[in-house]
């Protein structure tokens, strides 16, 4: 006899196909690098130093291990076990991912798709990659992590440079070779402006005030950035440039396209270079103390006497003097030195002469460079 309770189950069973697989649960995509533009929102999961080290241009930092969590969590690996390691690391990780998912990713809207990365594409980035898939995103892990990415970055840097039609813009310290390449970018032209990129004017006097250099894996990253974005359809223009900006160096295979490259130079009388770099370096002339500070590392080159003569116009405010001066006995001789020495295109350069240093004159200039370039497109000469 079949019991109320047989005769439901049997009922309910018998609606079921035989031997029906139970329906498997889809986890996160593995996604490569060439994929990343297919995502809305890159997600770095590991510590903040290793984030501040290096990643992904426009990642998030969301580390599911802290610093401090991580180097905890891996004292205990070495010096208990992994066990016990994984234990403390699972209650951190999911406080973290609470955290996270509470405070970072409740006003995502269902169609949001993140991509997700750690430092080899494990765990870390797979316990939130598996909580996010859980909601119902559809989630990408980063196949290979952050190392797989520092890979291709290298990879492409010794190749991407070659693919391109580069431009240098040359010119004596104080042209506004910095505010042409703005210029140039506002009217639509592509630009590579490294030392933005570098957080560094290029010179011994070139750190940015409270703007620290990042680190030569950062530039690298933000270099391979820039590259993807333009197209070898038309020329890229960038400041010509000697192998380091600060204490970063200029990829080769970039240093080596742009010195080949065709040049464009943008002269200025001096007086305009020098009002120019009065406004550029203004940091300076508030604090007198840094500046002379920063000729001390000149002394090698032009001896005490030279030294104390400009520390003594710096400490007297004589700034048009100083800075003509540093113009004509360093920096000068310097870049013209450097410039025929490995832009060999120079002498067949487009000329452009500024007027004045109002940005109208700069755009001005920027769109007779680019119509000069469309006309010789054309094949137009003239």
């Amino acid at each position: 006899m079949t019991t109320g309770m047989d005769a439901h189950t049997a009922a309910k069973a018998s609606t079921l196909p035989p031997h029906a697989p139970k329906p498997a649960l889809r986890g996160p995509e593995a996604v490569t690098v060439a994929q990343l533009s297919e995502f809305d929102e890159i997600i770095d999961v590991r510590s903040e130093n290793e984030f501040a080290e290096d990643h992904i241009p426009g990642a998030i930092s969301c580390p599911v291990l802290d610093n401090d969590e991580r180097v905890r969590v891996g004292t205990i690996y070495k010096q208990v076990s992994s066990f016990e390691a994984k234990k403390i690391g699972a209650v951190l990780i999911s406080a973290n991912i609470t955290h996270h998912l509470r405070d970072r990713f409740q006003d995502r809207p269902r169609d949001w798709r993140p991509l997700v990365y750690c430092w080899r594409g494990g765990s870390r980035s797979g316990a939130l990659a598996h909580v996010l898939q859980q909601v119902g995103w559809r989630v990408g892990q980063l196949d290979g992590g952050y190392k797989a990415y520092r890979r291709a970055v290298v990879a492409d840097l010794a190749i991407l440079p070659t693919r391109f039609d580069w431009r240098a813009v040359c010119g004596l310290t104080g042209a506004g070779k910095s505010r042409l390449l703005r210029a140039l970018r506002d009217c639509g032209g592509q630009v590579l402006d490294l030392e933005a990129l570098a957080a560094h004017r290029g010179s011994v006097l070139g750190n940015l005030p409270d703007s620290p250099q990042p680190s030569q894996k950062m530039f690298d990253s933000l270099i391979w950035d820039a590259l993807h974005r333009f197209s070898p359809m038309r020329p890229v223009y960038v400041e010509a440039e000697s192998k380091k900006i600060g204490n970063l160096r200029v990829p080769e295979a970039l240093i080596e396209a742009m010195w080949r490259s065709p040049c464009v130079v943008l002269q200025a009388p001096a007086a305009l270079r020098v009002a120019l770099l009065k406004e550029e370096y203004s940091h300076f002339i508030a604090e007198p103390a840094t500046l002379i500070a920063k000729l001390e590392c000149l002394s090698g080159l032009y001896g005490h006497a030279a030294i104390a003569a400009w520390k003594k116009l710096a400490l007297g405010q004589r700034w048009d003097e100083l800075t003509a001066d540093l113009l004509v006995k360093h920096y000068d001789p310097a870049y013209t030195r450097s410039t025929l020495k490995h832009y060999p295109a120079l002498s067949g350069a487009l000329q452009l002469e500024l007027r004045s240093t109002d940005e109208a004159e700069f755009m001005r200039l920027a769109r007779e460079c680019l119509a000069r370039e469309e006309r010789n497109a054309r094949g137009d000469r003239r």
